[in-house]
């Protein structure tokens, strides 16, 4: 993100920082700003960008304005004083929730560049033992690193501690409370301000762990609903959809849009999309469970960590312009994470946490590749299985297998 924000700088007015609560996004800003203004921490701030926005515009360039959802008056200063002023790198602007009243945060366009960070990736939290370079990766060259001897146990301690900054100074036990104090503060404060309404803690954490049991699969808010509510709940269908749709504005909760290319078969293609958490850590404090449960069960286990690869793929595909996507049709033919590019290239990632399950997802993917339309969906870069542990290696067909453990920038 140091990168992606010192470039966005030279491009743009202003750059807006989004991300969840507690991903570092504040610390990453300072590093690159000249002064700041800190809403969280000064409430006289919001009085004064109340009373006159450009007041808290003052000072030396780039200047912060950190969590600037709580004084939403400043967008549109922001905007005249980039029109104003003219030049790059006056502003920056974080925020860990989207303003209820969307009306005026669309309006930035060629003023004030969006840039998304997420909680750290294994290599960024010094998980493992990177060898593999998702760039390369990507443009389709071949891959062979030895076994960094990653057990299975280790990446559930990785799913369970999740990819915040501030974790990392604790053990296991302290780290998973951290998380759980996180999702705390979601259901009895956060929650409310994203959508203006206080919803009953203990129904948003019903949902938060309906959403983490069904982690990674199509399931219908009416769906949800049903599990809330279990035999003799009240909680109406459009409650839990407000809950959801807060959790989104949190940026708790992502949407992974199905991939819809133009294939040579005529077998439908499934446009569900399909929800994540941003963090698979926040899926198993939701239920309660630390690393030595999650490894009994080795089910929802897969999930999670299809949930922690696909943050690491979104974190290390977004300096390259990669939009990530799933693929599901009607012949039962999937992919767990498509990731396409600017020019319409393209790469297919199948998720098995099972080192036995390779060959079969290989076979899915050479399927996939060979139903796509290549002519007019342009090439396919590379076909990976992501597994939990082992060497990187290519196989004879041409399909990719790595560790999530050796994955890098």
């Amino acid at each position: 993100m140091d990168s992606e924000l010192t470039e966005a700088l030279m491009t743009s007015g202003a750059v807006l920082l989004e991300g969840p609560k507690a991903c570092g996004k504040t610390q990453t800003a300072l590093r690159a700003a000249a002064s700041s203004v800190r809403f969280d921490l000064d409430p006289s701030a919001s009085d004064r960008a109340a009373l006159d926005p450009m007041l808290v515009l003052e000072g030396a360039t780039p200047r912060l304005l950190d969590e600037w959802q709580r004084a939403p008056e400043v967008w549109d200063a922001v905007r005249r004083a980039v029109d104003d002023r003219s030049g790059p790198g006056l502003f920056i602007l974080t925020g860990s929730a989207v303003p209820a009243d969307d009306q005026t945060h669309h309006s930035g366009a060629m003023r004030i560049l969006r840039l998304k960070m997420r909680p750290m990736s294994l290599f960024e939290a010094g998980f493992g033992r990177p060898g593999v370079s998702f760039t390369e990766l990507a443009a389709g060259n071949d891959v062979r690193f030895a076994d960094p001897g990653i057990a299975l146990a280790d990446v559930a301690v990785m799913v369970t501690r999740g990819g915040w900054p501030g974790n990392l100074e604790y053990d296991d036990s302290r780290a998973l409370r951290r998380v759980q104090g996180y999702i705390n503060e979601i259901t009895r404060v956060d929650l409310a301000e994203a959508v203006g309404t206080r919803r009953d803690p203990q129904s948003v954490l019903r949902v938060m762990r309906s959403l983490a049991r069904n982690v990674g699969t199509p399931t219908s808010t009416a769906s949800i609903t049903r599990d809330v509510n279990g035999t003799d709940g009240q909680v109406k269908e459009h409650t839990v959809a407000n809950i959801i749709d807060g959790l989104s504005r949190l940026m708790v909760v992502e949407e992974l849009s199905a991939w819809a290319p133009a294939i040579r078969s005529r077998t439908r293609l499934r446009a569900a999309a399909i929800r994540h958490f941003v963090d698979p850590s926040i899926a198993t404090a939701a239920v309660g469970v630390n690393h030595e449960r999650l490894l009994a069960e080795p089910q929802w286990f897969g999930f999670l960590f299809e949930e922690m690869v696909l943050r690491d793929v979104r974190v290390f595909s977004q300096p390259l312009g990669g939009r990530t996507y799933h693929y599901r049709d009607s012949s039962g033919l999937e992919a767990d994470i498509v990731v396409e590019f600017p020019n319409g290239s393209w790469m297919a990632i199948e998720v098995k946490l099972g080192y036995s399950q390779i060959d079969s997802a290989a076979k899915n993917l050479l399927k996939l590749r060979e139903r796509v339309d290549v002519a007019s969906n342009g090439e396919c870069l590379a076909l990976v299985v992501m597994t939990s542990t082992g060497p990187a290696y290519t196989r004879r067909d041409g399909v990719k297998v790595v560790p999530a453990g050796l994955l890098g920038p």
